[in-house]
């Protein structure tokens, strides 16, 4: 492989490290720009294994090898809490590790629109003008965020939600799949909202909100 081309590792081999990697393949059908190398992942029974075709190269304390200090690392832990976790322990183990952008070739995003190291945004996803979004953000498949929202550090957008324009979601924010968030709301930090939940009034942090339209069921203290 030329070595123009940048070498990249997956953390965490489970169902969304398949997609991460597929979504990667799919980037280098269009510009071949990254050499993946395959997984880390801290899971016993994966070590020595392939997934996807790519091998499990080791548990996460292998991140600090010198053949791997000045990769790339995309994280593919699906909870908001959990990757800001992880991304905090892989830091710790290899400070000069980088963190990509990774774009779908299928998805759209708007003029004047900022997008964090670390995130992700998944096929058939669009973003429209004007929005801000942080690091380690992960924006699933088929997604729809209109325009001058804000979406912070280490938040989730599951497949399919509809996100309407001038939202705010804090740090670490969680939508489940299929949900939406009505025009001018805000999601308070670690705040989860269920799956096919409509917001229509801003929500606190640190809660869970479920329904039609959404109602708080907890608050998770805990996070």
């Amino acid at each position: 492989m030329s070595d123009s081309k940048k070498k990249i590792v997956i953390v965490g081999a489970g169902g969304l490290g398949k997609g991460i990697a597929q979504l990667i393949k799919d980037i280098n059908r269009v510009e071949h720009v990254w050499d993946l190398l395959g997984f880390f992942d801290d899971d016993p029974e994966l070590q020595g294994k392939k997934v996807s075709g790519l091998p499990v190269l080791g548990r996460l304390e292998g991140l600090g090898d010198t053949d791997y200090r000045n990769v790339y690392a995309i994280s593919a832990i699906g909870t908001s809490v959990g990757r800001d976790r992880i991304i905090n322990k892989v830091l710790g183990i290899n400070p000069s590790i980088s963190f990509p952008i990774l774009v779908h070739p299928t998805a759209i995003i708007g003029d004047d629109t900022e997008i964090g190291e670390g995130t992700t945004v998944g096929a058939y996803s669009i973003i429209e003008p004007n929005n801000r979004i942080g690091a380690n953000v992960l924006i699933h498949y088929g997604c729809t965020i209109g325009h001058d929202c804000v979406i912070e550090d280490f938040s989730t957008v599951l497949p399919g939600t509809n996100i309407s324009g001038h939202v705010k979601l804090f740090f670490g924010s969680y939508l489940g799949s299929n949900s939406t968030v009505l025009p001018g709301t805000a999601i308070g930090p670690f705040t989860i909202v269920g799956a096919g939940a409509v917001v229509v009034r801003s929500l606190p942090g640190r809660c869970t909100a479920v329904g039609v339209p959404a109602k708080l069921i907890k608050k998770n203290d805990e996070v």
